[in-house]
């Protein structure tokens, strides 16, 4: 299989859109409101600055080995930019184009059709009373859904809001440790062992598979095509989970780096 430079540039685009600087990983569960900052929280009658929380996580243990601290600092400005002056634009431009029944439309194929990370992962846990619900859900709205546009299963109880599985929970659940912390350029925060799962979700990904050509010899434009409204699908909201983040905080770095962190704990114990 042979990938042109200008196919190459366009999958790069496609695919690095919704992975939204810091966000990245938040972006698997909806915004935890316990992790947004808040400038009117008091404690013992006193007004708490947000980023005295971070402190106080980051001392008391929600933290990881950052050896690269210095370089992921510098990455992650960086990213920052990207974020300001690229992404943000085109997520109003996303949502300016498209009404909003349409979004969700799109939001609702791309992660219907993202079922075999999450069956394969929940098999691998071995859960398999979650890897039923998640075939289940599948079924229901491929079938009853026309194509996944419309999410009925959140309409049946027993497969409403079923957590997402992912390679990277796989491997805690295995007790594999995150290891070091890195901040990847456009990616955003990761821990070494989510790197790594991050390309196994990419690989049990069927978007991946058409992006690339495993499935027929696809032009860089129809690659684009595939790519582009999958990333768009929830870049807004990610665009906001990083702001409520990182608004009112004096270290985006340190803010982002503990909600990634407790983000990923609360993901193991689902």
């Amino acid at each position: 299989m042979k990938i042109s430079f200008s196919s190459l540039r366009l999958i790069l685009l496609g695919v690095s859109l919704p992975l939204l600087t810091g966000c990245a990983t938040l972006s698997q569960n909806k915004p935890n409101p316990a992790t947004s900052t808040t400038v009117n929280d008091k404690r013992d009658g006193k007004s708490v600055n947000p980023s005295d929380d971070d402190l106080d996580d980051y001392k008391n243990g929600v933290s990881i080995a950052d050896p690269l601290e210095p370089l992921n600092r510098g990455i992650f400005w960086a990213n920052h930019q990207f974020y300001r002056y690229i992404l943000r634009p085109l997520s109003n431009a996303y949502d300016a184009v498209l009404p909003q029944p349409v979004r969700t439309g799109v939001y609702n194929v791309f992660d219907n059709v993202e079922f075999p990370v999450r069956f394969v992962n929940d098999t691998l846990q071995l859960n398999f009373g979650r890897a039923g619900q998640e075939t289940g859900k599948f079924v229901v709205n491929t079938v009853a859904g026309v194509g996944g546009i419309v999410r009925v299963s959140d309409h049946i109880p027993s497969l409403a809001n079923v957590p997402a599985a992912d390679t990277g929970q796989t491997f805690a659940k295995w007790g594999i440790g995150h290891g070091i912390y890195i901040v990847l350029p456009v990616l955003g925060p990761k821990s070494l062992r989510d790197t790594v799962g991050l390309a196994g979700d990419y690989a049990l990904n069927p978007v991946t598979w058409i992006s690339f050509g495993v499935i027929g010899g696809i032009g860089s434009v129809t690659t684009l095509a595939i790519s582009t409204p999958d990333s768009a699908r929830t870049l807004h909201g990610k665009l906001d989970t990083y702001d409520a983040l990182t608004r009112n905080t004096l270290d985006r770095y340190l803010a982002i780096r503990t909600a990634y962190i407790q983000n990923r704990k609360q993901t193991a114990l689902k």
